[in-house]
């Protein structure tokens, strides 16, 4: 991979730096054929949410990507997924989202919820070492984005790759108008 930079983050290997990344997501690493191609950088915990990262480090809001854990309920069953926007967008919860689950109502799943059953932290969730299983659910704007940025599983550090290398991870798939423009 040698040395990306994007904004003012200078990245690094993620697998060679894996005390930058919740234990779930070093090990999805290490048993992802992409693993490569995938950078890490530190950055301050407190600018871990999009907009103070993306005014901090300079990194445009049409690079920084957003993992977000949705639950709903059909027939009784509890059905977990994962979503992949862009900050440029907002996730299609009640539409796009929703049908694709085949669920009646859908949600952002609570925090705690979302921390627990991840094993990541809040606003670092990521959708590289989630459940097996779980659908990750990628609005086909990240893969066209190139390189973009998103979390690493923890508040402290960033991964960056390229948006196509998502749709390569186990459960993805890419979805047409998965999220709508802001």
């Amino acid at each position: 991979m040698g040395q990306l930079t994007m904004g003012t983050l200078a990245v690094e290997l993620a697998i060679d730096r894996t005390d930058l990344l919740a234990p779930p997501v070093a090990q999805a690493l290490g048993r992802f054929a992409g693993a490569d191609r995938v950078g890490v950088a530190p950055i301050d915990p407190e600018l871990a949410d999009t907009a103070a990262f993306c005014a901090a480090y300079q990194v445009p809001a049409e690079a920084s990507a957003n993992c977000v854990v949705v639950a709903g309920k059909r027939s009784g069953e509890q059905r977990w997924a994962a979503t992949v926007i862009l900050a440029t967008t907002r996730a299609d919860v009640n539409g796009a989202i929703r049908r694709r689950l085949d669920v009646r109502r859908l949600s952002f799943a609570p925090m705690a919820d979302a921390v627990s059953r991840t094993g990541m932290e809040y606003g670092g969730i990521t959708p590289i070492g989630l459940p097996a299983g779980w659908p990750i659910l990628i609005d086909a704007r990240v893969p066209a984005a190139g390189p973009v940025v998103i979390g690493s599983g923890i508040r402290g550090s960033k991964i960056v790759l390229d948006g196509a290398l998502l749709a390569e991870l186990p459960g993805a798939e890419v979805v047409e108008e998965l999220a709508i423009l802001v």
